[in-house]
């Protein structure tokens, strides 16, 4: 685990053990929500299922994904719905301090781009990596070529090889162009960025099977790309 990966830890869970204890304190259980708790903050989220067989992917081992899919993934989909019943004591006290509820509110939008990158990363795989479909005509478009976007979207992953972060091809509904996106952690991305295809660059979703070798991931990555499941997210965004 890189530097950084430590600090984001040790900053996350102190901020959930802080969220937890003062929910404690101000007289509601943690991570229980109110019987009259708002559908935002019901904490009834599911992890997703595979949709592909693990055991068949090129070069990532089943092995890989399913420990990525359990232990990260469903992690994350936990600790939603953790947060969301903490906010929902939080909400029933008019008491808890502002400055505890911030660190409630960025858990949630932490967990939240967790959950919703890992459930779009493993969405796109089982495929055999050929691109297709409308998609790669606005590739062209906008990068020049397929190859020209897959050499751009391969040097973003690389920038974030040192154990943190997401690559996101996206389409900007505001400026309504693709980009590929740096996202240091969970909660970076366009404001008004629709998510196509998000590569996972955290250790975690490399380090069992290639170690440091994070650019034989990302090859590893784009081969097994479902470019049928990319191309119905774009045209669902550009409609």
């Amino acid at each position: 685990m890189s530097d950084i990966t430590r600090r984001q830890a040790i900053g996350t869970a102190a901020l959930s053990a802080a969220g937890a204890a003062l929910v404690a304190t101000h007289g509601s259980v943690a991570g229980q929500a109110p019987a009259s708790a708002a559908a935002a903050f019901a904490g009834k989220h599911t992890p997703k299922p595979l949709r592909f067989n693990p055991a068949k992917l090129t070069g990532l081992s089943e092995k890989l994904i399913t420990s990525h899919w359990e232990n990260n993934y469903q992690g994350s989909v936990r600790g939603l719905n953790t947060i969301e019943t903490r906010l929902a004591a939080a909400m029933a006290d008019p008491e808890f301090p502002p400055v505890a509820y911030s660190g409630l509110k960025r858990e949630e939008l932490h967990r939240t781009g967790s959950v919703v990158l890992h459930e779009l990363y493993f969405g796109a795989l089982g495929g055999n990596g050929t691109p297709g479909g409308s998609i790669t005509e606005a590739l062209t478009s906008w990068f020049g070529g397929y190859d020209a976007w897959a050499a751009e979207f391969r040097r973003t992953a690389m920038s974030l090889a040192g154990g943190s972060g997401w690559c996101v091809l996206t389409w900007n509904a505001h400026t309504r162009s693709l980009h590929n996106y740096w996202a240091w952690d969970h909660m970076h991305g366009a404001v008004t960025g629709t998510p196509l295809i998000a590569l996972d660059m955290y250790e975690h979703a490399y380090h069992m099977d290639y170690g440091t070798a994070a650019a034989r991931y990302v090859d590893a990555f784009m081969a097994n790309l479902d470019w049928e499941v990319v191309d119905a997210r774009y045209r669902a965004a550009i409609a």
